[in-house]
């Protein structure tokens, strides 16, 4: 299976690692990227391919002779916090379906504008298989044993590279589960730590990994102080992600060449059972 995927946020990390994967599976990378306009028409080579980034001055204009010379695109978006939104509503009008891998935005005012359309998507805090088959057992918990935790605190630290500005979706995903289980846990008490030697020191996070990783630790205490319980996902590097959003790419070209229209999650992709652990 051939697939024609763009990969907008190139150069940054995870945009770049995404393509190296897309390149491994031997699928079409599309030699352009969305970008800020200060990079807009320099070009970043990935594994011997060079990539034209496209600023959002230029885009409308290129847009359609890229739809047109790359059919059945993909794209993938690893930009900014601040750009989800804008970048949401340009794959709406240009029909193209998306995986956004970028955090942050304005969640609700993308899920409402897309339930306005027939566009599928993959829209997920976290692309790494594990920690989303994590998740759903947490939300399975919260849903089968609702108040379990009633009258346990909770104390969530998270940690990843210092470039990432918004507090971690997978955390605020958890949080919510957990408050589903009797706690009272606000997003804004979710401790993260962005410098080195907190990350380090905190968390132990290996030196090597400090400029992509992602550690999570979720401790509960009872109100008593006699029982303790602590869940922890600690990733070092991006590779992990970037091959779960290859898959989630995979699974979307799938349902939009079988026209199914829908946003989809990563539980989604796991149920598809279409890639492998």
């Amino acid at each position: 299976m051939s697939i024609n995927v763009m990969v907008n946020g190139i150069p940054g990390k995870m945009g770049i690692s995404v393509a190296e994967s897309i390149i491994g599976r031997n699928w079409n990378l599309v030699p352009f990227s969305l970008s800020g306009n200060s990079k807009s028409g320099q070009f970043v080579e990935i594994e011997g391919r060079k990539i034209e980034l496209l600023g959002s001055s230029v885009r409308e204009e290129r847009i359609n002779d890229i739809i047109k010379k790359y059919p059945e695109l993909i794209v993938v978006d690893y930009t900014l916090p601040a750009a989800v939104n804008s970048n949401s509503e340009f794959y709406i009008k240009h029909n193209l379906p998306f995986v956004m891998g970028t955090t942050g935005g304005d969640r609700e005012l993308m899920l409402k504008s897309l339930a306005q359309t027939n566009l599928p998507c993959v829209i997920a805090p976290n692309m790494g298989k594990q920690i989303v088959a994590f998740q759903a057992m947490m939300e399975y918990m919260a849903k089968e044993y609702p108040g379990v935790f009633e009258g346990y605190s909770l104390k969530v630290e998270e940690s990843h590279q210092k470039t990432k500005v918004d507090t971690s979706g997978t955390a605020k995903a958890v949080v919510s589960s957990f408050n589903k289980m009797g706690l009272q846990q606000s997003v804004s008490d979710i401790i993260k730590y962005r410098t080195d030697v907190e990350s380090m020191d905190l968390l132990g996070v290996p030196e090597v990994a400090l400029n992509g990783h992602a550690f999570h630790t979720y401790s509960l205490v009872s109100k008593d102080e006699t029982v303790a319980f602590q869940f922890k996902h600690n990733v070092s590097g991006r590779r992990f992600y970037a091959e779960g959003t290859a898959d989630a790419v995979e699974f979307l070209a799938a349902k939009a060449k079988s026209g199914e229209s829908k946003i989809f999650d990563m539980v989604d992709v796991l149920r598809s059972r279409s890639m492998e652990f």
